[in-house]
């Protein structure tokens, strides 16, 4: 249990509704004879839904036990993907519908941190960049276009990605993991 609206800080996890939230944004504020409160915006690491709440003084809030631990990815399915934890070989799924599209920069026997929320496995953490090999790629001919153009290219996760004109099959890109967009070549 938090003592202070002071404890409430940009990264720290609460608990909200039994689930866990990652305080994106607050704001302290004090007005002349009313109680200080922090607003805060909240984004949830099993739904990913951002809501905002305030927080008033004296309001009671727990902080969320999280735990992240290193996990090795292996493979995936029609429903899940499934994780080794490198401490203790156990192996566990995580949902795809939790990944979403942030499975396609895993490639199999590549190491993640994984985001744990009372012993469940709940979400993933990418690296802000990653290398892949381009896969499939329509050749770029030169002088199609007087700026610098791109085009499609599926990557070794099945990742469709747009590239410019001048990455050929079996070259190595970087992505950012974010935008998912490309960086430069690997």
């Amino acid at each position: 249990m938090a003592q202070s609206i002071t404890d409430l800080k940009v990264g720290y996890v609460v608990k909200h509704d039994s689930e866990p939230y990652v305080i994106l944004t607050n704001s302290f504020m004090r007005t002349a004879q009313r109680k200080p409160v922090m607003r805060t915006k909240l984004r949830s690491l099993i739904s990913g839904r951002v809501m905002e709440k305030t927080y008033t003084a004296g309001e009671a809030f727990e902080m969320a036990d999280i735990q992240r631990t290193k996990a090795q990815y292996l493979y995936k399915d029609q429903s899940d993907a499934y994780f080794m934890d490198l401490q203790n070989f156990e192996q566990f799924p995580i949902s795809l519908e939790i990944l979403g599209e942030r499975i396609d920069f895993l490639k199999e026997g590549e190491e993640t941190v994984v985001t744990r929320y009372e012993e469940k496995p709940i979400n993933i953490e990418l690296p802000p960049k990653v290398n892949l090999k381009v896969v499939e790629t329509s050749p770029g001919l030169r002088g199609d276009t007087a700026q610098g153009g791109t085009k499609a290219a599926k990557m070794e996760t099945g990742l469709m990605v747009q590239v410019p004109l001048f990455i050929n099959e079996g070259d190595m890109v970087r992505l950012n993991t974010e935008t998912g967009e490309y960086v430069e070549r690997a």
